[in-house]
């Protein structure tokens, strides 16, 4: 089930340990990842600063980019859960005073999205 929750589109979880071997050079002295999960090449993680977001473009994945939100920047954000015929939940996370969300991400059945959502809101309030 894993490979279909990727190509679906839907996030796993990553341990924080893994993240920071692999990407400590976006991160500042002080920063530390705290949560972190996998789109299938893509990944998001939450540090003690801000969300990061690293989108792999292209066929062969040699063109990044790296999205830096500080929590100050998010005024809002949503949780859809998963229900009966809808196997994943949706979080989805609004810049400043953007009309759509700039972030919208799936979760898993695996993944407890009200922990995420607790996570990120005390880092927004």
């Amino acid at each position: 089930m894993g490979i279909l929750n990727k190509l679906l589109g839907n996030a796993s979880e990553v341990s924080a340990e893994k993240l920071s071997e692999k990407y400590r050079r976006l991160l500042i002295d002080t920063e530390q990842i705290e949560l972190g999960f996998t789109l299938f090449r893509d990944v998001f993680m939450f540090t003690n600063r801000r969300l990061i977001i690293i989108d792999v473009q292209g066929l062969t994945g040699s063109k990044i980019e790296y999205k830096s939100l500080p929590y100050k920047s998010i005024s809002r954000f949503s949780l859809e859960t998963s229900g009966t015929f809808d196997l994943d939940a949706e979080l989805k996370i609004w810049i400043s005073s953007e009309n759509i969300p700039s972030v919208s991400k799936k979760f898993n059945k695996s993944i407890d999205v009200y922990e995420v959502q607790k996570y990120l809101a005390s880092k927004v309030m």
